[in-house]
């Protein structure tokens, strides 16, 4: 009985300013939820929550920015900050971060998406391997083969941008674009992997060609005597996903719409190889540049 009539504990919802505090819970906006909820640790200054912040992961991070619009302020409001350079160092290899092959992401964070935006390991030709960058896919000498890769996450909304490179040979075929999660990527002889079934579309770089459902589509770029492809060369390729088109860039030059009319699935970047030893780089930019 003493039990029972003992007084109960305030609750969240309760009367006072407490009480409402406490029922609006850590919502988006620094209202009196946000204020009293975590006590003093809501009012630490930025460059504390800064620092505290850089211990976390990727998904910790993603649940901190939902809290309150201080934590969302102070984890985006600098690309560069100590919680992206701290991520970066954790989770990029050495080699990504001191040589060029990130040299178009300007920010730490936006180095930490591109390698979520990466090569999968687990979804690649098994004739292929990741290197240990984290961004450049190695075929492996393999008579007969063709061979490719999705990256790790695929759009079926917004507008993204990506560049890719061959380091090596192209050989008879070597095909950049777009893939369902249903494509294959490994099939025997050398063909052109990406485009031959209505699950791809590619572009050959060999003989610029554009390749979808088994069939060209037509050369690319629409130009006379458009120039080869040579190794090394950075091509940037822009999928629309709001108007369904998927398009590439040379250097600083725009080439034009490849594909129009895409299905409102989800679509991965990816690539097929066929010439043994071969490497090719992806590296996600994130939202594509007008103008």
């Amino acid at each position: 009985r003493e039990a029972s009539a003992a007084p109960a504990p305030p609750t969240p919802g309760g009367r006072g300013e407490r009480g409402r505090a406490m029922a609006a819970g850590p919502g988006p906006g620094p209202g009196p939820g946000a204020a009293a909820w975590g006590g003093p640790g809501w009012r630490l200054p930025g460059r504390v929550l800064e620092l505290v912040f850089s211990y976390l992961e990727l998904r910790e991070l993603r649940s901190c920015a939902l809290v309150c619009k201080l934590w969302h302020r102070v984890l985006h409001g600098d690309e560069n900050s100590e919680v992206w350079r701290s991520l970066a160092a954790r989770c990029l290899a050495e080699e990504a971060l001191r040589t060029d092959i990130l040299c178009n992401v300007p920010t730490y964070k936006g180095k930490v998406r591109a390698f979520h935006h990466a090569f999968s390991t687990n979804d690649c030709s098994r004739n292929v391997y990741i290197k240990k960058n984290g961004f450049t896919l190695h075929r492996n000498p393999i008579a007969q083969s063709t061979d490719g890769a999705r990256t790790k996450i695929g759009f079926s909304e917004g507008r993204h941008a990506w560049e890719v490179w061959w380091e090596g040979p192209l050989g008879t075929v070597a095909v950049i674009g777009i893939a369902t999660k249903r494509a294959a990527m490994q099939c025997q002889g050398y063909v052109a992997l990406l485009g031959s079934d209505d699950q791809s579309w590619g572009w050959n770089l060999v003989d610029n060609n554009l390749l979808h459902n088994g069939e060209v589509n037509g050369s690319f770029p629409q130009c006379n005597n458009a120039p080869k492809y040579q190794i090394g060369e950075r091509i940037r390729v822009i999928l629309d996903m709001e108007d369904k088109t998927l398009a590439f860039e040379r250097g600083y030059e725009f080439l034009g719409v490849a594909f129009r009319g895409l299905p409102k699935v989800c679509l991965y970047p990816a690539v097929s190889a066929v010439y043994g030893n071969t490497e090719v780089t992806l590296v996600y930019l994130g939202k594509p540049l007008d103008g």
